[in-house]
């Protein structure tokens, strides 16, 4: 069992006697913001090595050195499960990456649609919330953030894909079909602010592999519809049953 108190997210390997080098922005976090000191025990993950204790060697302003002694955790993958979502305001769509990040999906999708207001997306940012929300969350993988395409793209690729659609327009219908138990890869699509458009609704509602629910009687704000379709999905198919 670790006891280090921070978690850091790295792009090295990691192993038994395995040193990482710090970049100056880690080195600042820890040694200036953390006050960390030699032999301080940090946990590391890389998304691929699962969770490794390592201990503080070398201690610079500009930089350092951690030396790993131990696995702490296996890696644990999350559900091939993506969020499909429209982006919206630049603080609600930081707050659906990270919701996303914490609660288990393995890929992010930015996706263009017909109403959506986001003309473009800060990925590398986006991806930088994903990682933080890891840190914190105790997750050992950190999903990827892909860069925002036209949603009829995204469809289009999605092979056997099953997608939980979440439409707007069954808000208040009564009873809506649960989720088949169909096991493999599934997608969560969230619309903008102003609801899909009659094109794209016909559309998602024609496939085979797409799922339309509601998620009660109420409208529901995008960044409210992103975490609440996530624990519906969880509960029924994902990892938390």
């Amino acid at each position: 069992m670790s006891d280090a108190k921070i978690r850091l997210y790295v792009e090295h390997p990691l192993g038994q006697g395995q040193s990482v080098v710090l970049s100056r922005e880690q080195a600042h976090y820890l040694f200036g913001v953390m006050r960390l000191t030699g032999g301080a025990a940090v946990s590391l993950f890389n998304g691929q090595d699962g969770e490794w204790r390592a201990e503080v060697v070398e201690v610079g302003k500009r930089g350092g050195t951690l030396l790993c002694e131990a696995q702490t955790r296996p890696l644990q993958m999350p559900p091939d499960l993506w969020l499909m979502f429209a982006p919206i305001k630049k603080a609600r769509t930081d707050f659906i990456v990270e919701k996303a990040a914490e609660m288990g999906a393995r890929r992010i999708v930015p996706v263009q649609t017909d109403f959506t207001n986001a003309g473009r997306v800060q990925r590398d940012r986006l991806q930088a919330h994903a990682v933080e929300a890891a840190e914190q969350c105790g997750g050992t993988y950190v999903p990827e953030v892909t860069d925002m395409a036209r949603l009829d793209r995204v469809l289009a690729d999605l092979g056997d894909r099953q997608v939980m659609f979440c439409d707007e327009a069954l808000a208040g219908a009564g009873d809506s079909s649960a989720l088949p138990d169909i096991s493999g890869p599934w997608a969560i699509l969230i619309g903008p602010e102003g609801g899909f458009s009659y094109k794209e609704r016909t559309r998602l509602h024609a496939l085979d592999n797409a799922h339309a629910v509601q998620l009660g009687p109420r409208i529901l704000r995008a960044d409210t519809a992103a975490v609440a379709a996530l624990t519906v999905w969880q509960q029924q198919l994902g990892d938390w049953r």
